[in-house]
């Protein structure tokens, strides 16, 4: 049985995930809540939990500082609930050590398959120190990233475009997928937005983003 730790203030939300887990997993996933910030910490830091799911805007401490002091003894997987969608907020909680973002509203059943997902990535709360192809490198502990020898600094759209593209390294990754996981299913985002996005991405790179290759109609892959 894996131990889930739900930090959100609204006592709704809250009801839904549990019963959602409770059912979708047979009981292997036992979540237990907290409706504070200070709370959370309180219950991360007696137990051991297998993953957390916090909200950012929390009373009293708010995610950002819950994932702030968890980092300080534990890499234990890390997922945010947010409304937020200001790409520093993102860029923050990666910097922070976050493992994925979840924007609000979401379908339950994302939210589940993403845990599941990072708990068997994760075997034991063993995270993945290095994410890498040839010359590009991303530490996602820190949230830096590497062209070569120089570190460059990008958005958090840009980031998370990266990431997605190294963590399936040398396979064509879809522009639906990559929308899909960047602003939802519910969001109308021209793909224009994405284009431009892909651009900025492959700019940050340098001579580097030759690595970063478009298959006509049908996405993108980094090799």
């Amino acid at each position: 049985m894996y131990r889930v730790l739900l930090v959100e203030d609204d006592p709704h939300i809250r009801e839904m995930i549990c019963d959602y887990f409770d059912d979708k997993s047979k009981g292997a996933l036992h979540v237990e809540t907290a409706s504070n910030g200070q709370k959370g910490v309180e219950m991360a830091y007696e137990n051991a939990y297998d993953i957390l799911i916090l909200d950012v805007m929390l009373p009293e401490l708010d995610g950002f500082e819950i994932c702030r002091e968890v980092r300080r003894q534990s890499d234990v997987p890390i997922i945010f609930l947010t409304a937020r969608v200001a790409e520093e907020d993102m860029l923050r909680g990666y910097a922070l050590g976050c493992d994925d973002y979840i924007l609000k509203p979401f379908p339950l059943s994302v939210l589940y398959e993403k845990v599941q997902a990072l708990l068997k990535r994760s075997k034991g709360l063993v995270r993945y120190e290095l994410l890498s192809s040839g010359a590009i490198r991303m530490n996602p502990n820190n949230g830096k990233v590497f062209s070569g020898d120089e570190e460059v600094k990008l958005t958090a759209r840009e980031y998370a475009i990266l990431k997605i593209l190294l963590e399936r390294k040398g396979s064509i990754v879809s522009r639906e997928t990559i929308l899909i996981k960047l602003w939802g299913y519910d969001t109308d985002i021209d793909d224009r937005v994405l284009d431009n996005h892909i651009k900025n991405l492959r700019k940050a790179l340098g001579e580097n983003s030759r690595q970063i290759k478009t298959v006509i109609r049908r996405g993108y892959k980094i090799e």
